[in-house]
């Protein structure tokens, strides 16, 4: 199957249009009909339902998509890979947790350019679940994440524990060993499940989120507490915009590294396993 044929499924599945889908990829309605007929007479299934208001993918269509987004990343990563200059031996994909960019990533990839300069690094930021789809199917041959799942083929290795800690706008806030404005990040089951264990008797905060940047934006722009990494929020501290609460625990996030048992090149993922585990030890430091 064409390459082709992928690309265009992916973009009527993203745009739920064949007119818009063959705007997009620059060629005629009747040639991205002609590759969905194609596809579809292959696979012997219908891949979209046709209506007035547009296209959307039948279940034999939802079954593929992920087979299709698989397809077109390892054709573009073949492609890079082949490309590669001859002063490079190997490629190392590694995918991190976005929070984990500044903190880890950014200093391990000088680390590979000093001591495996042979090596072409391919770089990218997503969330755990994606994460480990793309290391299960060889997309990837690192993952660095906060919530793994154990898989068949995959060895999950901790790296360091983040350590976060309660606090506050105001320091005069603190009411009944409690704190007013609080606001529940949600870094986690592990997260969650720590902080129960230290707060048994808490109600229900008003406010929750599920990203540590908009909790940090939130209290700092309208006053509250909140539990957040110690390294993004130390200058903070230091510049008394926030305050630790006194008396709090802190708790810890674990994170860590995924990689296949059987690595497709085995001494180039051992020294990127080694330069994730140093910097991780220098940043704990």
């Amino acid at each position: 199957m064409k390459i082709e044929y992928i690309s265009t499924f992916l973009e009527i599945a993203e745009c739920g249009n064949f007119n818009r889908a063959a705007e997009h990829l620059n060629v005629t309605q009747s040639t991205v009909s002609a590759r969905i007929k194609s596809m579809e007479d292959r696979f012997g299934r219908i891949l979209f339902k046709r209506g007035h208001a547009g296209v959307e993918l039948t279940s034999a269509g939802q079954h593929f998509l992920q087979y299709a987004h698989n397809i077109q990343r390892q054709w573009q990563q073949a492609k890079q890979r082949i490309a590669l200059p001859e002063s490079f031996n190997h490629t190392i994909g590694l995918g991190s947790q976005v929070s984990l960019w500044d903190s880890l990533i950014l200093q391990w990839m000088p680390w590979m350019r000093r001591n495996a300069s042979e090596i072409a690094l391919h770089v990218e930021a997503d969330y755990s679940p994606s994460l480990m789809r793309q290391v299960s199917d060889g997309l990837l041959d690192i993952g660095v994440m906060y919530q793994p799942r154990q898989t068949s083929g995959l060895i999950i290795e901790d790296l360091f524990e983040e350590t976060l800690i309660l606090v506050t706008t105001d320091k005069k806030a603190v009411k009944s060993g409690w704190i007013e404005h609080y606001v529940f990040v949600d870094w986690g089951d592990v997260f969650r499940a720590r902080h129960s264990a230290a707060f048994p008797d808490l109600e229900t905060p008003a406010i929750s989120v599920g990203l540590g940047a908009l909790g940090l934006e939130y209290i700092l722009q309208n006053g509250g507490a909140g539990y957040f990494p110690v390294r993004v929020v130390n200058s903070l501290i230091e510049d008394k915009k926030l305050f630790t609460v006194n008396d709090s625990p802190s708790l810890q996030r674990p994170a860590y590294m995924v990689y296949a048992s059987a690595a497709r090149d085995p001494s180039s993922l051992a020294v990127a396993l080694k330069g994730l585990r140093e910097v991780a030890m220098d940043r704990m430091l």
